[in-house]
């Protein structure tokens, strides 16, 4: 009988969390919930974060694409306001004599879709990328206020 409690156990039947640099993944709590399985070709759509913020003069849009160069990454914007970031991220080559312990690294393709506000000046998009972040800005149009006009009321 072990003296090792149950959770500390890793999925391979070892019995030392030190034996495992990844041990502390070993308790999955949806381990039994049955969902769809991502392969490494799909997983990278699912892995692309985005932060989208609004200041006063511009929307900015900020992607972590670690590993990417700007040649793989593409923004567009489509008339209909929508902004559009995709790109794809390479399988790292596998050599003959490789032995994999472990692939938690997302590969494959990628996109990300955000319909912009009436305020966005579509014409005006500018991307940078710098350290694997892409930053995307948007510059806002000022909103025009109604002018308002008093009627005088007869009678």
């Amino acid at each position: 009988m072990s003296l090792i409690p149950s959770f500390f156990a890793n999925r391979r039947g070892n019995n030392s969390i030190f034996s495992d640099p990844f041990a502390l993944d070993a308790w999955d709590p949806f381990r039994d919930i049955p969902f769809p399985e991502l392969s490494r070709e799909n997983s990278a759509f699912v892995s692309t974060r985005v932060d989208w913020k609004e200041t006063p003069e511009a929307h900015v849009f900020k992607a972590d694409l670690p590993g990417l160069k700007k040649e793989e990454v593409k923004v567009e914007v489509e008339d209909d306001r929508v902004l559009q970031i995709s790109g794809k991220r390479n399988v790292e080559k596998e050599e003959k004599n490789d032995k994999w312990h472990r692939v938690e690294r997302s590969s494959g393709e990628f996109m990300r879709r955000f319909r912009l506000p009436e305020n966005a000046k579509m014409d005006q998009v500018k991307a940078a990328m710098e350290n694997g972040v892409l930053t995307v800005t948007v510059p806002k149009e000022e909103v025009k206020k109604p002018d308002v006009k008093a009627i005088e009321i007869s009678g």
